[in-house]
């Protein structure tokens, strides 16, 4: 029983990283502009066929079209701000859900019409780390480290970079920030842009060991959405640490009752969490 809990704990942490990434790139947005991105699960879609289609058309390493994917994640971002978000900004909230929502549906629609709702997947394997009881595909730990490196990289860039204190500058005071020169329109399309270039790359890193179709994004999104409460609105780390929560959550619950317990179990903490702390356990930032 010891080393199924164990077996089973280590690969819902490993996989919470990958959610932590996910949801970070959610939390950023809401963050600086206070944007709830409902286009969110149909761009991670998009990053798990951007490296589906490098590996299996081009015959690319999948983590070298990750970095590919990355940078087209940025560049739709920029795209999506300008289309749908810009316009919308000051608008009341309902506005800006619309508008991401209409996103998600277009997205959803042409993904169908081109990829069908088919399983595609990487059929990429570098074997497994075995140690004692627990076993651990190397694609996931790889995952795990690439969203490490990525929260890394987003926070160095966030404090030691001036797009990034100007980032934080917007996100703390827009009028503020403007009167001191700095331009809040390309500040919150790049914020926009990095929101949407994480969820992209969580959407390839998990390619790379799960099947996936049109339509995987969604559950990802949602669990983005009780991470993002768990970690606290707006906090790029806290979201991190809630995807280490959920993923350890998801680890455990199947150890003790049937697996369709799950969704249960998280979002009934997703409503605690809001009812006890809704600026989430490590604060919303």
């Amino acid at each position: 029983m010891l080393d199924q809990v164990l077996s089973s704990l280590s690969d819902g942490i490993v996989l919470g990283f990958v959610y932590g990434l996910a949801a970070m790139g959610l939390s950023l947005i809401w963050g600086v502009m206070t944007v709830i991105n409902l286009a969110h699960g149909p761009v991670i879609a998009l990053g798990m066929f951007g490296t589906y289609l490098f590996f299996t058309q081009a015959g690319m390493n999948p983590y070298l079209a990750i970095l590919l994917v990355a940078v087209l994640g940025l560049l739709f971002g920029f795209v999506m701000y300008g289309v749908a978000v810009h316009r919308v900004l000051n608008a009341p909230h309902l506005s800006t859900l619309l508008a991401t929502f209409a996103i998600n549906m277009i997205l959803i629609g042409i993904g169908t019409a081109v990829f069908s709702t088919s399983p595609h997947n990487v059929d990429f394997s570098m074997g497994s780390l075995d140690a004692g009881p627990i076993t651990i595909p190397l694609t996931r730990l790889i995952a795990a480290l690439g969203a490490v490196l990525v929260t890394v990289f987003l926070y160095s860039f966030l404090y030691f970079t001036r797009p990034g204190k100007a980032i934080r500058a917007v996100a703390n005071n827009r009028e503020a920030a403007e009167l001191m020169g700095i331009p809040s329109a390309a500040v919150l399309a790049l914020s926009f842009g990095l929101g949407t270039m994480l969820a992209a790359v969580a959407g390839g890193l998990i390619a790379t060991f799960f099947p996936f179709t049109i339509l995987s994004g969604g559950p990802y999104e949602l669990k983005s959405f009780v991470i993002c409460v768990l970690g606290g609105l707006g906090n790029p780390l806290g979201a991190l640490l809630g995807g280490l929560i959920l993923g350890g959550l998801e680890g455990l619950v199947p150890a003790f009752m049937p697996v369709s317990w799950v969704p249960v179990v998280e979002f009934g903490l997703f409503v605690l969490v809001l009812v006890v702390r809704p600026t989430g356990l490590f604060g919303a930032k």
